[in-house]
């Protein structure tokens, strides 16, 4: 059955930015993309106003048998397109600073981690539409550029330069299916789509969760750098700010909760100080002072696993079990705050 135009708008204007128009027309690379990245930073979402007429014939194309045929014959590779370029190089940006956000802490994170991750945001670019390049050769640009800004926050640029324009040289269509071959089922391409998504967030998830506290510093940071730079329209940051804190006066509304005074500052403020018990906790559970300097706290830990260990004390085995726990989570709590600092 044809994809229709009028339900290809439809779903443009309901989800676009997270590609469902994209996987209605079977292009699951390009709704991966923009699930990703919340249609291309709004940019190419909006540019696709006028491009959903090709896609929708180019799918009914293929859907006839038509679509492509004999282009993985033709002697010239595709036309370079300057908007795929600068939108390789920004995702690869974007994979990079995801990667120096939730996956710092890994060994051998600057010269293999974070090239990996930037050049996937590439090379999901490359695959976006009817075109796609050749991986290796693009894994392998990004490999040789990593050592440039090793260690600064800068090294995804390089890297995602020398990927982007690696890929671009590398470029052509997308090997046609066989004729005949019946089209992948839709809860087959929601399960890749979703396990790609999983593999994305996985890491920002870990690191909002267990390194709260300093989240919350840098999202307080960035919005307070945003309003001071609307100094000179007053009334757009007030808006900005009343959009920043709906869902709280939402929340608040529904459960009688009564909302902050000082605004967004106060709202972060009390998330922190709430989130702060935690390590105030684990500091007590470890009997460890909050100056204490790590090999401290790793001398305190091991004294009092050693001690609570279940097998030194078989006469309470559970109080020592459900002891020996807290220590463990107390510990990880200050190693995650250490890691947060080190990171910053």
């Amino acid at each position: 059955m044809g994809k229709g135009l009028v339900m290809t708008y439809v779903l443009w204007a309901a989800g676009g930015l997270l590609g469902l128009h994209h996987l209605y027309l079977g292009r699951d690379s390009h709704a991966l993309l923009w699930l990703l990245t919340f249609g291309g930073f709004g940019v190419g979402w909006a540019r696709e106003f006028y491009r959903i007429p090709a896609y929708v014939e180019a799918a009914n194309r293929e859907e006839d048998g038509g679509a492509r045929r004999g282009r993985n014959h033709r002697a010239m590779p595709p036309p370079m397109s300057p908007f795929r370029l600068a939108g390789q190089v920004c995702v690869g940006v974007y994979f990079g600073v995801v990667a120096l956000i939730g996956l710092r802490s890994l060994s051998c994170f600057w010269l293999l981690v974070l090239p990996l991750s930037v050049c996937a945001g590439v090379h999901l670019v490359s695959c976006a539409g009817p075109l796609t390049s050749d991986l290796h050769s693009t894994l392998f640009a990004g490999l040789l550029a990593s050592p440039v800004f090793y260690g600064n926050a800068l090294a995804p640029l390089p890297i995602s330069l020398a990927a982007s324009i690696t890929a671009s040289q590398h470029r052509h269509y997308k090997p046609t299916a066989p004729p005949g071959a019946p089209p992948d089922k839709l809860g087959a391409r929601l399960y890749r789509l979703g396990l790609c998504w999983l593999a994305f967030s996985a890491p920002l998830g870990y690191c909002a969760f267990y390194n709260t506290t300093a989240t919350l510093s840098y999202i307080s940071d960035c919005v307070a750098a945003l309003l001071d730079w609307l100094w000179f329209f007053p009334w757009l940051g007030r808006l900005l700010e009343s959009c920043l804190l709906l869902p709280y006066r939402v929340l608040c509304l529904v459960t009688g909760g009564r909302t902050p005074e000082q605004g967004w500052e106060g709202l972060l403020d009390w998330l922190i100080r709430e989130y702060s018990e935690r390590e105030r906790h684990a500091l007590k559970v470890l009997s460890v002072s909050s100056s204490a300097t790590p090999e401290e706290i790793t001398h305190s830990y091991r004294e009092l696993v050693k001690q609570w260990h279940p097998d030194h004390n078989p006469g309470r085995s559970q109080e020592a079990a459900q002891m020996f726990l807290q220590i463990q989570e107390a510990y990880e709590t200050l190693q995650s705050r250490r890691r947060a600092h080190r990171a910053a």
